[in-house]
């Protein structure tokens, strides 16, 4: 569900630029950082990514280049020269002669000017409204393109997860198969201590029950079926990531039911050399259940 996509818009007064970013995540959580789009068309937008891309969090941002002269602030004229004209009557009134008394001697224009220009709403820097009715076409348009990309992003990050996944499994289930050739020396191993344990303790035991008991004895750690399961959940997940629309969940499900039986598998082994196949399906599963949060 990682991702990026960005798309333009060439409005009247400049450039629109709109991009989206999105992350992991079990739902659709959307945060638009801008505050260029429209109180009214935001609901409509929220709907159309939660449609488009389903789960993640996603953020949305819109960046606002203007064209030179629109970026230019605007002045104020008739604001300039009221207060021009009353600043140059309240220099009539004013005597020169008393101390402490501002005087500028002649009347210097452009020192005025300066003046003027810091007085308040004379430099007019009110915002105006970016994303209008009349040009919100061409805005959704973007906005269109730009989850398009994001999308196609998300596709091709996805063919490369499914992929890496994918050998994951297929290390599990070499590993499931290594473990066959340990099963007869597996059971022997375990005959063999509990005969050397009998002899130890110098018993005699009925021949027919010790063999009865033992028969049970090892069924009791048989993980046959736990590879059978093994495999058909191994199975199950590679098919659900090829033909499922939207595996994601479905998959950390399957994962959590292949990590019960190598578990189990782990638990019964009573050899080495399977233990240390576990522990290799262990780490390969964990692998695959960091990446199945990706997979949406």
């Amino acid at each position: 569900m990682t991702g990026y996509g960005k798309a333009e818009a060439i409005l009247e007064g400049g450039k629109l630029t709109i991009e989206f970013r999105s992350l992991n995540g079990k739902n659709a959580d959307i945060s638009i950082k801008s505050q260029l789009l429209p109180k009214d068309r935001e609901i409509a937008v929220r709907r159309k990514i939660a449609e488009t891309l389903q789960r993640g969090t996603i953020d949305m941002y819109l960046n606002w280049e203007p064209n030179a002269a629109d970026s230019a602030k605007q002045i104020n004229s008739e604001l300039v020269q009221s207060y021009y004209r009353q600043i140059k009557e309240i220099k009539k009134t004013l005597s020169y002669s008393n101390p402490g008394e501002i005087a500028t001697g002649k009347d210097d224009a452009i020192e005025l000017m300066s003046i003027i220009l810091k007085l308040p709403d004379v430099v007019d820097s009110r915002k105006q409204d970016i994303v209008t009715e009349a040009n919100w076409p061409m805005v959704e348009k973007a906005v269109d393109d730009a989850l398009a990309d994001i999308d196609d992003f998300r596709a091709r990050e996805g063919a490369i997860l499914a992929a890496d996944v994918s050998s994951k499994v297929e290390k599990i289930l070499e590993c499931s198969r290594e473990i066959e050739k340990y099963e007869q020396e597996r059971s022997e191993a375990v005959r063999t201590r509990i005969m050397e344990k009998f002899e130890e303790l110098q018993l005699k035991p009925d021949h027919d029950r010790l063999e009865q008991e033992m028969i049970f004895y090892l069924e009791k750690l048989d993980i046959n079926e736990e590879r059978v399961r093994l495999r058909q959940h191994c199975a199950y997940y590679l098919e659900t990531l090829r033909e499922d629309p939207l595996p994601g969940k479905k998959l950390g499900f399957i994962a959590q039911e292949m990590g019960r039986e190598i578990n189990t598998t782990g638990s019964k082994a009573n050899h080495t050399e399977i233990q240390k196949l576990v522990t290799l399906m262990k780490d390969e599963l964990e692998k695959i259940k960091e990446q199945s949060l990706n997979i949406l």
